[in-house]
């Protein structure tokens, strides 16, 4: 019997999925759009019943029913979900409040600051591999126990998100290698047991999740999982993974010297070493892969900016096609390629919800720097596409200038890849090729690779990884690298001149 193989991916903003047969050859995909919570300045969060495990059982029937493949030749099921984020749950994996997400939600400053007061930076440093940021999650269960202290107490387990689907469809409470990193130092990084040393402070060792690998085989779909998702009671689940790591799966990154760039709500990158880099700027730490490194780093925002731009200045766009007319972002695309990089001298830092790497300011703010009377929205557009660019090459930068790696293919992935004047301006940014996957649906797909690959339909990773193959490859302008080298100069400047004011204007943190 032919098996199948299912991949679910729980975004930010929306949630894919998809279903590869034994060759890894898409067989059927789906997508479903969802809101993120903003109560507060500061502030985003996920229902995760509602969201996580609502989008998950909604594409699981939707992709049976729309490919008619039955639920029992489906050989296993792979799963990712955003990292950095924190749910208390109880005993049964019930959500006891809202989840908390990754770095864009900022609330959990004062508890970073009284770890830096306690600890000092390089005590923290030395707890988390880092400077301590937003994305963390020791910083954000201290927020659960200082805030919701009757949560805190109750809660049987603090996850993440593709812990908490694992363990709706299992019963099992695990995590996998490369998000546990999130979790320092309340795991001994060389062992990756429960640290009880490292725990003190933060929360009860028995409220951490077990530690595994995220191909490793967590356990089986559960009769209750079984009637919510549609799938066959018994079939495969594995540990499951971040969204990032899921997306590099899905390009072939693989080796050293690969790196992925993930253009999604936010950007991420992962550069594949065989060392571990020390870099307390950046988030080094274990891959999925065996035997490799990843040094990632993320900004906040990427295409939740685009967003904002489409949704304040081309409302008019937006309403032709919410009443059928052509996709807003389209429009968006041409009159922004229809201005000349640069963007007439429009500079637009693009920390509209403060930012990570390599900042790690959550106080940072956004800035159009540069307006006249001349400049149009296109023009807002073109700024807010290059600063977006300027944040890549800036990673690109460390790894290559301060720490001598080098990068032997760059490859992009995400929603972002759609939009050619944005892959065009991290080319020219970066001075680089930059190579987009042949299948681009994203983290799904390498879900579903990764249960492809623990159904024993490749042989090993280097297998897997030639099954992916590539698609286009962008070009970088030379003549317009050297425009934008100029022009980081002012982006960068911007930022150092200015953060003391963006501080001030936001005390600290919030709007």
């Amino acid at each position: 019997m032919m098996k199948y193989y299912l991949g679910i991916d729980i975004g930010t903003g929306e949630s894919k999925g998809v279903l590869i047969d034994s060759g890894c050859r898409v067989v059927c995909s789906a997508t479903c759009s969802h809101e993120t919570h903003n109560p507060r300045p500061g502030w985003f969060e996920h229902d995760a019943e509602r969201v996580w495990w609502g989008d998950f059982c909604k594409l699981s029937r939707e992709l049976l029913s729309r490919s008619g493949i039955e639920s029992t030749s489906i050989g296993c099921v792979g799963l990712s979900a955003l990292g950095c984020d924190c749910v208390p749950v109880d005993d049964e994996c019930r959500a006891l409040a809202p989840a908390i997400l990754y770095g864009i939600d900022a609330r959990s400053q004062p508890q970073i600051d009284i770890l830096l007061s306690t600890y000092g930076e390089a005590g923290v440093r030395e707890m988390i591999g880092h400077d301590p940021c937003s994305s963390d999650i020791a910083p954000k269960v201290m927020w659960f126990y200082d805030n919701m202290p009757e949560v805190a107490a109750r809660a049987a387990k603090f996850l993440t998100a593709s812990s908490y689907l694992c363990a709706k469809l299992t019963g099992r409470f695990c995590i996998d290698r490369y998000l546990a990193e999130d979790f320092l130092p309340m795991y001994n990084r060389d062992t990756w047991e429960v640290d009880k040393g490292g725990c003190k402070g933060f929360c009860r060792p028995d409220q951490m999740a077990e530690v595994m690998s995220a191909t490793d085989i967590a356990g089986a779909v559960t009769m209750r999982a079984a009637e919510e998702t549609g799938l066959a009671p018994g079939t495969p689940v594995l540990v499951g993974t971040g969204d990032s790591g899921a997306e590099a799966i899905s390009t072939g990154v693989a080796v050293p010297g690969d790196m992925m760039v993930q253009m999604g709500s936010s950007c991420y990158f992962i550069y594949l070493s065989d060392r571990m880099v020390e870099d307390a700027r950046l988030w080094p730490g274990t891959f999925i892969i065996p035997g490799t490194y990843g040094i990632c780093a993320g900004t906040n925002t990427a295409g939740t900016l685009t967003k904002w731009v489409r949704d304040q200045f081309y409302r008019d766009a937006l309403q032709d096609e919410r009443a059928g007319g052509p996709d807003a972002f389209e429009i968006m695309a041409r009159e922004a390629a229809d201005v000349s990089p640069g963007a007439d001298g429009l500079v637009c830092l693009p920390y509209f919800a403060g930012e990570r790497t390599p900042l790690n300011d959550p106080a940072a703010r956004g800035v159009l720097f540069g307006l006249t009377v001349g400049h149009t929205r296109g023009h807002v557009c073109r700024a807010a596409i290059e600063g977006i660019a300027f944040t890549v090459a800036a990673h690109v930068d460390i790894l290559e200038r301060e720490h001598g790696l080098v990068i032997n293919r760059l490859m992009a992935v995400g929603g972002g890849t759609k939009n050619p004047v944005w892959l065009q301006a991290v080319a020219d940014a970066c001075g680089k090729q930059v190579r987009t996957a042949r299948v681009t649906i994203g983290a799904c797909f390498g879900d579903a690779l990764m249960a492809a690959l623990a159904g024993g339909e490749c042989a090993s990773w280097d297998e897997l990884v030639q099954r992916v193959g590539e698609g286009g490859v962008i070009e970088p302008d030379p003549v317009v690298h050297k425009l934008y080298q100029n022009r980081r100069s002012v982006f960068d400047e911007l930022y150092q001149r200015n953060c003391d004011l963006m501080h001030a204007l936001g005390n600290g943190f919030g709007w």
